[in-house]
């Protein structure tokens, strides 16, 4: 007893096929998703890198310039003497 398959699929391969072929399309439509997510993630994290980079370059140039202005207004401080025996 030999079974042979038929020339024509039967509706239960059909359906599977389909639904096979439809998961696949869904599976790479997701997959591009999350690529594009991800691209959009990191364009944003450089963004925010800058913009935090740039706050502390802006913050550390104000601190050496207060610095500065404190240390030239800032009389400087008396040398202490020894006091001799007498």
């Amino acid at each position: 007893m030999s079974a042979r398959k038929s020339a024509e699929p039967s509706p239960e391969s059909i359906a599977r096929s389909e639904r096979q072929r439809l998961a696949a399309e869904e599976g790479a439509r997701a997959i591009a998703d999350v690529e594009r997510r991800a691209v959009d993630i990191r364009s944003n994290m450089a963004r925010l890198r800058e913009l935090r980079e740039a706050k502390e370059a802006a913050e550390q140039a104000a601190e050496q310039a207060a610095d500065a202005t404190f240390r030239a207004s800032a009389p400087a401080p008396k040398k202490r003497t020894r006091k001799l025996p007498r």
